[in-house]
């Protein structure tokens, strides 16, 4: 740090010793505040009076060097050994300089004129007999012509009004205002063709404030043409600061054009967000009413700007007021003011389209899925684009929130923008998940119309996902043979069927009543070597509870099954996600079991079957899977293990038996999918 210390210092003192009498005179009025600033000296006033103070405070200024430096210029001083007098008239050459200066304005020769204005300042003038006003204002007024010729007058005419200035002279408002905003151009630092450019305006700026008319004369163009020029030339803090000062101190009401200027340079500078809100706050405070603006280019480009750094600082409920009031402008027709605001540069589009698409993944995340939708559709109507992802996750919420219709819109009009080619093609999956929507709602109709939009968008039937959710419908309506007709179609167009969809094919035989289809289904998975897990079983036993003796022995004969493969599971353990995989039965299966056991009951007691029989055969699996307990069961079987490698050591065998470490983490499993729900859903 004290390296770094020193190393400042000395750039300091280098760039101190490196300002020498010739280098302060050359200094424009923004490096003069400058300098002087970091010599804590006042910074108030104009040129000459900052350069002088400069120059005493560097010890380069002397009275007699006074006369040469403050007005600027190639002559050199009159000699000191020589006295220019007329006995005669001692005001003949200041009152014959005086004529000449008034015959070279006349005739607009500005470059005469201010040569010998100077002359007449050097040579004549004195605080007994100052230079007239009427002279300086004719000169000022031949300068002024043309834009200051092009700005090429600039510093002539800040000479002057400073000179008038500290002379205590009225400047007329009118030249001074038009000579600030002539010398303003839109080349580099805000110069024309390299003359004149925001040092001379601001000096020219501070000269009419020092003047006895004061700020007063200043009007709402002059500022803010100057804000304008500093917004354009990246002076973005010079700018607010004089804009403030527009508003605050002297209560004017700039033009949108001034404000959007000084937003949209705060805009693209780094770390600025918090000056753009802070120009929206003056353009408030200045009359305007931000729902109104956006009718005015202007006021349409603040906006962006706003929207641009409410992205930044991530404020969304800021940014997404903004365009609201942008959308409430009158005399935007026939666009909307929210469309022309997002549209108004690429910049303004990326910044309102990354604000939806944060605020729909809040809204996502709280399962908010009507503030979702309606971001979607204000980004349709603001001609944003909404990426996939977007659409993925409103069209979810909706479906999890169960609103078909919602889902069926959002995503019709995905497939209508789709084939204008406008947006991406809607992956399967979408529509999987909205026909789902529309099965658990009962929207047949819809259902058909998604089905429909999926075939002409994907020129297919979908995938097996599509073809369960359809399975599903079918199963519902008990119609057994369009459950077995649709399931030989998968085959016949090689989709292989999966637990989900057999384990469907059962319910639809629970719903028929026909316990003998449902075993049969389940002897089919089997032979297509897919394992029925515990949501499978308990359809099965559901499908037997019709009454029947033959529908009871055929659910004693599953459990016995089931029961089985809970032995395998238990001693060899399962992979895969439990929900799908495991067939240890939960408190549903015996639930099942037990109504299995009283449907038994009746049927002796209806003398279907003897009573010792029933109780030495059927009901053996059955008491089996009630009194079945899942520690219990594990604890014998790690006994048995026990034993096996007890016997093994005694007979020297060196094999070692694999001891399922994972034995705790899937009872832990089976813990958790114990909780689940008792129906097998898409």
């Amino acid at each position: 740090m004290a390296a770094e210390a020193e190393a400042e210092t000395d750039i300091l003192v280098e760039d101190e010793t490196a300002l020498d009498f010739e280098g302060v005179n050359k200094l424009p009025y923004r490096s003069l505040q400058k300098e002087c600033k970091n010599r804590g000296l006042a910074a108030n006033g104009n040129t000459a009076i900052l350069r002088r103070s400069l120059l005493q405070a560097m010890g380069l200024f002397t009275p007699k060097d006074d006369d040469c430096v403050i007005i600027e210029g190639s002559e050199d001083c009159p000699p000191e050994d020589f006295d220019f007098t007329d006995a005669s008239d001692p005001d003949f050459d200041f009152n014959a300089l005086v004529l000449e200066i008034e015959e070279k304005t006349a005739v607009g020769h500005w470059k005469a004129a201010t040569r010998k204005l100077k002359k007449l300042n050097k040579r004549y003038a004195s605080v007994e007999k100052p230079v007239p006003q009427e002279i300086y204002v004719a000169v000022l007024e031949s300068c002024v012509a043309d834009r200051l010729h092009g700005a090429r007058a600039s510093e002539p005419a800040r000479k002057i009004l400073e000179q008038m200035a500290e002379g205590g002279y009225t400047i007329p408002a009118i030249l001074g205002n038009q000579c600030v905003i002539s010398c303003l151009g839109n080349g580099p630092n805000g110069t024309h063709d390299g003359c004149g450019g925001i040092d001379t305006a601001l000096a020219m700026l501070a000269a009419l404030e020092s003047s006895p008319s004061g700020a007063e004369m200043v009007t709402v163009d002059t500022y803010g043409a100057v804000v304008t020029t500093l917004s354009n030339d990246d002076a973005v803090e010079e700018a607010c600061l004089l804009l403030r000062a527009m508003v605050v101190e002297h209560s004017f009401t700039p033009p949108l054009s001034v404000f959007s200027e000084a937003a949209h340079a705060a805009s693209k500078a780094d770390n600025m967000s918090e000056t753009v809100l802070q120009v929206l706050s003056l353009a408030k405070a200045s009359g305007y009413i931000l729902d109104n603006i956006a009718s005015a280019q202007a006021g349409r480009e603040l906006l962006a700007s706003g929207v641009i750094a409410a992205e930044r600082i991530n404020n969304l409920a800021l940014g997404l007021r903004l365009l609201t009031a942008a959308a409430k402008a009158e005399g935007c027709a026939p666009d909307r003011g929210d469309d022309l605001v997002a549209s108004t540069s690429s910049a303004a589009q990326r910044a309102c389209t990354l604000i939806h698409r944060k605020a729909i993944d809040t809204a996502v995340a709280d399962n908010n899925w009507k503030l979702a939708v309606k971001l979607i559709q204000l980004m349709v109507e603001r001609s944003l684009t909404p990426s996939t992802a977007v659409l993925r996750k409103v069209v979810g919420v909706c479906a999890k929130n169960e609103k078909s219709k919602r889902a069926t819109e959002i995503l019709l009009d995905w497939v209508s923008r789709y084939e204008d080619g406008k947006a991406d093609k809607p992956p399967i999956s979408i529509f999987n998940n909205v026909e789902n929507a529309c099965e658990i709602c009962g929207e047949e109709e819809l259902t058909l119309l998604v089905l429909d939009a999926l075939k002409k968008v994907h020129k297919s039937e979908g995938n097996i996902v599509t073809t369960n959710i359809a399975l599903k419908r079918l199963a519902k309506q008990g119609n057994l043979m369009a459950v077995e007709g649709l399931v030989i179609g998968m085959l016949e167009a090689d989709l292989e069927p999966n637990v989900v969809t057999y384990t469907t094919a059962i319910g639809a035989c629970v719903k028929a009543e026909d316990s003998a289809m449902a075993v049969e289904w389940l002897r089919r998975m089997r032979s297509r070597n897919i394992m029925p897990n515990f949501y499978t079983y308990n359809t099965v036993l559901a499908a037997c509870l019709d009454g029947k003796l033959e529908s009871t022995m055929r659910g004693s004969t599953v459990v016995a099954e089931m029961m089985t493969d809970v032995k395998k599971e238990l001693s060899e353990g399962f992979k895969g996600n439990s929900v799908y995989v495991s067939v240890m039965p939960d408190k549903y299966t015996k639930v099942l079991a037990r109504s299995l056991m009283k449907q038994l009951r009746e049927n002796w007691r209806s003398d279907e079957i003897n009573i010792q029989v029933a109780k030495s055969t059927v009901r053996v699996p059955l008491l089996e899977l009630v009194d079945f307990e899942r520690s219990e069961a594990a604890a014998l079987v790690q006994k048995q293990k026990d034993a096996v490698k007890a016997a093994m050591k005694a007979m020297g065998d060196e094999c070692e038996i694999d001891d399922n470490e994972d034995d705790c983490e899937e009872l832990d499993s089976i813990v958790e999918m114990a909780k689940a729900h008792r129906t097998m859903e898409v």
